[in-house]
């Protein structure tokens, strides 16, 4: 079994160390675009070329499943690859997680890239599962990029920015970008007023791993034995996971399971 996770940079770590716990036996390609980031400033016909071309780099490695393990990419690119690559190759997209978010009640805050927030595919995911729930939407420019750079002091001064223009009784954050999960718990404590009840983070790197398993009809088997390869691909290239991604847990936890071979 094989399966590839394809982002515009290192935010598809998280649902790629999902998918190791999940099946410790299934082979990982890793595809991304270090050339063409950030995606999250480009026009949306320019993230679906750049899209297009970390999936095609992705899917010349044949693998049963390829996840979309990016927000921006899955609101402005999904239909064009899934028009491409399916049925051969099941596409399974990232939706930021407002519907169990929601579902908890409280006022809920959606961190997300400015490419995603406001979008008419995030709004729709809003009216549809957030109706009559107190949603505020947040653009947290420069996050995605510092994350994927590992660049603490520009990690910091986005996220207190974000922060600042979050509203004090917010009670639920939904993680609207896959980056933003690497720093889930910065992002918590940022957030998280004194003398209030703990903060719900949202993300969806467990979800995605799950339906990846789904569509291509495999149960979890966490115990199973790791003999497993990790490729990585940088814009096409085949590279070990470089320095930042190594800074992350999600990136080190890979590396020991599955070093790049």
């Amino acid at each position: 079994m094989k399966i590839a996770l394809m982002d515009s940079g290192i935010g598809l770590l998280p649902a790629a160390a999902a998918v190791r716990r999940l099946r410790p036996d299934a082979d990982l390609v890793l595809s991304w675009d270090p050339d063409g980031m950030p995606w999250g400033p480009r026009t949306p016909q320019d993230i679906t070329q750049r899209a297009l071309a970390v999936c095609e780099a992705a899917a010349a490695h044949e693998p049963d499943v390829l996840i979309v393990a990016c927000n921006t990419a899955s609101v402005h690119s999904l239909p064009v690859l899934r028009a491409r690559f399916e049925p051969d190759l099941p596409i399974i997209g990232t939706v930021p997680a407002i519907k169990p978010a929601a579902a908890g009640g409280g006022h809920v805050a959606i961190w997300a890239t400015p490419a995603t927030t406001g979008s008419a595919y995030q709004r729709n995911l809003i009216e549809q599962f957030a109706a009559g729930v107190d949603v505020t939407e947040v653009p947290c420019p420069g996050l995605a990029d510092a994350v994927h750079h590992a660049d603490e002091a520009a990690i910091d001064a986005a996220i207190a920015s974000a922060a600042a223009r979050t509203p004090e009784d917010v009670t639920t954050v939904v993680l609207g970008c896959t980056n933003y999960e690497l720093v889930g718990e910065r992002i918590r404590e940022a957030v998280q007023r004194p003398g209030r009840a703990p903060l719900a983070l949202h993300g969806s790197a467990g979800a995605v791993a799950a339906q990846a398993l789904r569509r291509i009809g495999v149960e979890p088997a966490p115990a199973a034995v790791a003999d497993t390869t990790l490729t990585v691909l940088l814009s096409g290239r085949e590279a070990a996971l470089p320095d930042t991604a190594l800074s992350y847990q999600e990136g080190r936890f890979l590396q020991a399971v599955s070093p790049v071979r």
